[in-house]
């Protein structure tokens, strides 16, 4: 992800300088603190601004709506999870296996701090037309920390859809232990079902060629 779509600008925008991109990080910083301390509603944008040391203006310029500041938080914790799970990798012996268990590592790195998941995953439902690039930058986000679990490069169609269906499940699990409807039990379970999937669409392997006369 380049820097421009980072900082909610245009993809025409030039990238952003050293300075910018300190200040884009003090805004993400005041962010999640203030949704950490207090949810959703704790983010309102003076209140970042101020926590961040930049003007109104500025943060507006970075960021259009809260919406947009809340899903930048988002890809902003996604990106620091995928970086902590490739020094870390899964440790399963099959990419089922490893899928689960990084789901439910990242599923454990949101429940330390269940007000900035709870204004994260609102903002993303919250999410209209208008900030469909962030949205979709997070779906990506996602998708490449489970291909990266499974181990695969070049997924397949079938494998790409499993692959929706485990995001979709993991958002839903997410929403749902956050409204109190699920145990962290119950969610393990449901992250580990739908990996199932995994196995299910995986290519078939090559069959092995027949000895001929004279070959053992």
């Amino acid at each position: 992800m380049t820097a421009d779509n980072r900082a909610g600008l245009s993809p025409s925008a030039p990238p952003l300088t050293e300075r910018q991109e300190a200040r884009r990080r003090r805004i993400l910083d005041a962010s999640a603190q203030l949704a950490a301390r207090g949810g959703f509603d704790a983010v309102q944008m003076r209140e970042v601004a101020e926590a961040a040391g930049v003007a109104l203006g500025t943060l507006y310029r970075y960021f259009p709506s809260k919406i947009h500041l809340l899903v930048a938080t988002m890809q902003d914790q996604l990106q620091h999870m995928h970086t902590t799970l490739r020094k870390r990798p899964p440790a399963g012996s099959d990419p089922a296996e490893r899928v689960a268990e990084t789901l439910m590592r990242a599923f454990r790195a949101l429940q330390r701090e269940p007000q900035l998941a709870d204004a994260m995953v609102r903002a993303l439902t919250f999410a209209d037309r208008g900030v469909s690039p962030e949205v979709d930058t997070v779906s990506r986000l996602t998708t490449a920390i489970i291909l990266d679990a499974m181990g695969t490069e070049r997924p397949s169609p079938e494998q790409l859809s499993a692959v929706r269906v485990i995001e979709h499940t993991w958002h839903s699990a997410l929403i749902t232990w956050l409204s109190g409807r699920a145990s962290i039990a119950q969610v393990k379970i449901d992250i580990e079902t739908v990996c199932r999937l995994i196995d299910l669409t995986a290519p078939a392997p090559a069959p092995t060629p027949e000895a001929g006369p004279g070959k053992r």
